[in-house]
C-alpha cells in the first residue's frame, strides 16, 4: 500500500513536465524505497549516489556555516539531478533534462517531497 503511494506520487511528479525524466524515493542509507527510473540506469547506483551526495551537501553547508541543507543540484551537459530531504530518512531524487525550468521543476518537487513525507 505505501509503496504504491509513493510510486503514484512519483508517477504525478514526473507527469507534471516532460522535463523530468525520472524520479525516486530512496533512504539516507542509499536503499531504494520508490522509483521510476528509465531502462538502463541502475537503482542501487542511483540509491547509493544520492545519499552520498546529500550528505555531502549536508556536511558542506553546515562547514560552510549556510544552514540547514534545503537540496543539492548537480548540473551536466545532460541535464540535472536534484536531490532534497522527503523527510529526516527518505531523500527524493529527480533527473531533469538540460533544457528545464528549474523553477517549476523545484516547486513540483518540493510539493512531492512533502506529500512523501507524510507517508513515510
Amino acid at each position: 500500500m505505501r509503496s504504491e503511494m509513493l510510486t503514484s506520487i512519483l508517477s504525478d511528479l514526473n507527469g507534471t513536465s516532460a522535463e523530468i525524466e525520472a524520479s525516486a524515493v530512496i533512504s539516507t542509507d542509499g536503499l531504494m524505497i520508490a522509483a521510476l527510473l528509465p531502462s538502463g540506469m541502475d537503482e542501487d547506483r542511483v540509491g547509493a549516489m544520492s545519499a552520498a551526495m546529500l550528505s555531502l551537501g549536508e556536511r558542506t553547508a553546515n562547514e560552510l556555516a549556510r544552514g540547514e541543507l534545503e537540496q543539492v543540484l548537480v548540473k551536466g551537459d545532460q541535464g540535472y539531478i536534484l536531490m532534497t530531504h522527503a523527510n529526516n530518512d527518505s531523500v527524493l531524487t529527480v533527473v531533469a533534462k538540460p533544457n528545464a525550468r528549474l523553477g517549476l521543476i523545484f516547486l513540483d518537487v518540493k510539493r512531492a517531497a512533502e506529500a512523501i513525507g507524510k507517508i513515510l
